[in-house]
């Protein structure tokens, strides 16, 4: 099978490099172009990186002798990966998907917008069928697709199985995020050594918010959006990768311990799709009581995991647990590609 030819726009920054390191050997998808700022374009990305690669011990071969162009929509590709910053991704994204190409993105700016597919394959495939309604509606002969906020992701895998079993009413949720969430380089030593910052901007709303889209029903034009209420407080702490987030939840059902521990076991969506990036079990619980914990699990079914712990009976609401999610895998890049894979097999690319 000839692979899809696949063009990455913000290629020089930390979920950029993670999409270049994860597309190494990739059986589907061969990266042909390499995009970024005018200050980048022009020399290799070898070149262009040497002083900044910061993910891995060494860029991949395969990489280094590729043009650094800019982020302009004349680029030789099938599809595009953005890992484009928010405060320049929303016309970018749209200049590619007006002159026809997919747009696989990991910006917030159309994450919420009523005709863009907000995914995570495992929960909402069929959200994809968007795309239609958005190329009509906006004339365009490509289209954009997006990938929800970091902490979002691994939250809403652990909450599908309970939306689905028993109905959910009220989530609480505090996220304790890592460092490389903030980009390179990220928060200054000084604020965090010894520390831990109670905000990080914008942050709560989508985690409040893109949860409901993700869970909610797709209508021809647009989502009904679930009824659950969320409260999110997020934090950054001194972790390198991996989010960790405390969740408590209010059931619509009740359920009993082992109902639960059931449904996170049994939760094996989608398998019929082959995706190759797709985990064989995006849950993962571990018994130990000491567990999750970034050190140890950010890494399991190669970071595309949400990696559980702790369930147990909630004073306030009805149960609580951790929830751990590598944030550059899983929460960014990898979700862009798991996406990127689900565009081929629905037949939007390719």
């Amino acid at each position: 099978m000839a692979k899809l030819s696949v063009g990455i726009l913000g290629a020089t920054g930390m979920v950029g490099q993670t999409l270049v390191q994860l597309l190494e050997n990739h059986p589907w998808f061969k990266v042909t172009e390499l995009a970024a700022s005018e200050k980048s374009a022009g020399d290799s990305y070898g070149k262009v990186m040497k002083n900044r690669w910061n993910i891995s011990p060494s860029i991949p071969k395969y990489a280094q002798d590729i043009v650094v162009k800019e982020c302009k929509p004349d680029l030789d590709c099938d599809i595009v990966l953005s890992a484009l910053d928010s405060g320049v991704a929303k016309e970018v994204e749209e200049d590619f998907a007006r002159k026809g190409y997919a747009v696989s993105s990991n910006a917030k700016n159309h994450r919420m917008d009523p005709d863009v597919p907000l995914l995570i394959p495992e929960i909402n495939a069929d959200h994809v069928d968007l795309i239609r309604s958005q190329q009509k509606k906006r004339g365009w002969d490509g289209f954009i697709v997006t990938d929800p906020n970091c902490s979002t992701i691994h939250l809403t895998l652990a909450l599908k199985p309970l939306f689905d079993s028993f109905g959910l009413d009220k989530v609480m949720v505090t996220t304790m995020q890592a460092l490389s969430g903030a980009g390179y380089p990220g928060v200054s030593s000084m604020d965090i050594v010894d520390n831990m910052v109670p905000f990080i901007n914008d942050e709560e709303d989508k985690v409040e918010t893109e949860p409901l889209k993700i869970l909610g029903n797709a209508g021809r034009n647009s989502i009904d959006y679930a009824k659950i209420k969320i409260s999110a407080q997020c934090t950054r702490v001194a972790v390198k990768y991996g989010h960790t987030e405390s969740v408590s939840v209010k059931l619509r059902e009740k359920a009993s311990k082992e109902d639960i521990l059931r449904s996170f076991e049994e939760f094996r969506p989608n398998k019929s799709l082959g995706l190759p990036s797709s985990p064989k079990h995006p849950i993962v619980y571990l018994e130990q009581d000491n567990r999750p914990q970034p050190k140890l699990d950010v890494n399991l079914e190669n970071g595309m995991a949400s990696v559980i712990g702790r369930l147990r009976p909630c004073n306030i609401l009805d149960y609580k647990f951790i929830v751990l999610g590598h944030n550059l895998v899983r929460g960014a890049a990898g979700a862009a590609i798991l996406n990127a894979e689900l565009l081929k097999v629905k037949g939007y690319v390719g």
